[in-house]
């Protein structure tokens, strides 16, 4: 009987260390053909909300890459931060805690200051100029990179330009922004652009940002339309300026743990799903930009266009700021460069 008992324990052990592990494998259900390949289960994590273009992509994502492996791969979402914060979880993709998950750039950066570049103030002119050079010759400067750290990057989807919110004036010169006590996540990026504009910058959590504006521990915020919208910022903040200061989006990279258990046909169809998953949320973030903003002036926001012209005259101490913190300076006129032969107004 002890010898039974025993036995049982160490299954169990084993079951569990097996579970707690990304990319697991798992045998097919009863009644499937007996060469059916082991399914491989995954983790996505992202911060996105649940109705947020982020995760109605990463979403479409899991269910293609599901269909297109016959089953092979599964894919289970975990959105709105459910397994951590931003830089939790792609600390736990390297790990391979997390199989996957979509980082930003502020992220990302601490483990390539090449990323901290994207994020540079009133840089792109539009979302085709940031959409050719991440998907171009950026990919190609900052892949290797993560391959180093542990991780493959998949490429960038989207997320969408930032703009102001706050709950005591309309923004229509750098001169509205002075004395607004501004929350920005960590990056310095943020940080130093609403400094540069006279701002008193406080770094707030995400998941903290809602409370501290309703308290007033914040006037305002900076974040896409998208977010402002599906987070009910506007709940507590009265004015919106459309400033697109900088350009975010969401980053999927995978652990190259569970990147070396894929066939190379799999490989491919994730590569291919990023990139249709990527497609589909621009599609959703531009033409929803509109929408969104019609939405928060139904909810009683004052909306205002402010000259960006202007603005960007104040952001040479923020372009400094970026410079110290990257820590090399040939990576920022690298990137400037790519701006710059990617220019619109060039083509």
């Amino acid at each position: 009987m002890r010898k039974v008992l025993s036995i049982l324990t160490v299954l169990t052990v084993t079951m569990a260390c097996a579970f707690a592990q990304g990319g697991k494998e798992t045998t097919p259900a009863s009644g499937s053909s007996s060469t059916s390949k082991p399914v491989i289960n995954m983790k996505l994590a992202h911060y996105a909300a649940e109705d947020h273009p982020g995760a109605i992509a990463a979403k479409q994502f899991a269910e293609n890459v599901e269909k297109r492996t016959g089953g092979a791969i599964h894919i289970d979402v975990y959105p709105n931060n459910t397994l951590g914060a931003p830089d939790d979880m792609l600390e736990q993709t390297i790990l391979g805690a997390v199989d996957m998950s979509l980082g930003t750039q502020g992220s990302l950066g601490k483990y390539s200051p090449k990323f901290a570049t994207v994020m540079m103030p009133f840089v792109f002119e539009n979302y085709q100029h940031a959409y050719d050079v991440l998907d171009g010759p950026f990919f190609d400067w900052v892949k290797d990179d993560l391959d180093s750290q542990g991780l493959v990057y998949l490429g960038s989807w989207d997320y969408g330009f930032r703009s102001m919110t706050n709950s005591k004036h309309p923004i229509n010169t750098p001169d509205d922004v002075k004395g607004l006590k501004m929350r920005t996540p960590g990056e310095i990026q943020l940080k130093s652009c609403m400094e540069a504009l006279g701002a008193e910058v406080t770094a707030i959590a995400f998941n903290e940002l809602y409370q501290s504006l309703l308290t007033g521990v914040v006037d305002g915020q900076e974040n896409p339309v998208a977010v402002i919208y599906t987070q009910k910022f506007y709940e507590t903040q009265k004015y919106l300026a459309i400033t697109n200061h900088v350009y975010n989006s969401m980053n999927l990279v995978i652990s190259k743990k569970t990147w070396a258990k894929l066939t190379d046909e799999q490989k491919q169809i994730i590569t291919e799903e990023s990139k249709n998953a990527a497609q589909t949320m621009r599609s959703l973030i531009q033409n929803s930009d509109a929408d969104y903003i019609k939405k928060l002036e139904e909810k009683g926001m004052q909306v205002t266009y402010p000259d960006t012209k202007l603005f960007q005259e104040k952001m040479e101490p923020s372009y400094k700021a970026i410079a110290n913190y990257v820590g090399n300076q040939s990576y920022i006129d690298t990137f400037l460069k790519m701006v710059d032969e990617k220019r619109p107004s060039k083509k």
